[in-house]
């Protein structure tokens, strides 16, 4: 009789080991440099053993770089409070504690890969849309929410993936002080 706790258990740690490794090696390299059998290398296992527990490459990028942002309730913050809020929330998730390198390995390969823009709309319509929902009038909400993408995304990629000199040399009290007021108004204020 075999012990399936201990395969499941195996195999959860092959999975894990995979995904970990295209984290990684999608962050460094991008999505088009990085090869399945790279990967599996990286997370010492058969590249058969990527294709067995993900299908293919995009389906192994589509896990590695799936994110809950895990985005506040902004209907519990006060309506001034918004814009900082958020610009804070989402430094901590490409820099600080909730930070994994997935998102800005994702919006680096969006540049070249179709599917990895997809990923980005997917992320951002998904997730960053339903949170607006809650505080913006409807009418509005297509426009105000692809405005708080551009300063989103724009300020990963200007700061992560471009590295702009003084765009990285700013410390996160400084970005929450100076991109609030714009991040408020797109959110709740005068368009």
């Amino acid at each position: 009789m075999t012990d399936r706790p201990a395969k499941t258990a195996k195999s959860q740690r092959t999975k894990a080991a995979i995904l970990e490794a295209a984290q990684r090696l999608f962050a460094e390299q991008g999505y088009e440099r990085a090869t399945v059998r790279d990967i599996a290398a990286r997370a010492a296992i058969d590249p058969a053993m990527v294709i067995r527990y993900f299908g293919s490459k995009e389906g192994l990028f589509a896990r590695a770089t799936a994110f809950d942002l895990r985005l506040p309730d902004l209907t519990v913050i006060a309506k001034r409070d918004i814009g900082r809020t958020l610009v804070a929330h989402f430094l901590e998730i490409w820099e600080g504690s909730l930070s994994n390198g997935s998102l800005i390995s994702l919006l680096r390969a969006a540049a070249s890969s179709e599917d990895a823009a997809n990923a980005v709309r997917a992320i951002f319509g998904g997730q960053v849309a339903p949170m607006l929902a809650r505080v913006v009038p409807p009418a509005e909400l297509p426009l105000r929410a692809g405005l708080v993408a551009t300063q989103i995304m724009g300020l990963a990629v200007t700061r992560y993936i471009l590295k702009v000199p003084p765009v990285v040399a700013m410390d996160r009290a400084q970005i929450v002080r100076l991109l609030s007021p714009t991040m408020q108004r797109y959110v709740v204020g005068k368009l």
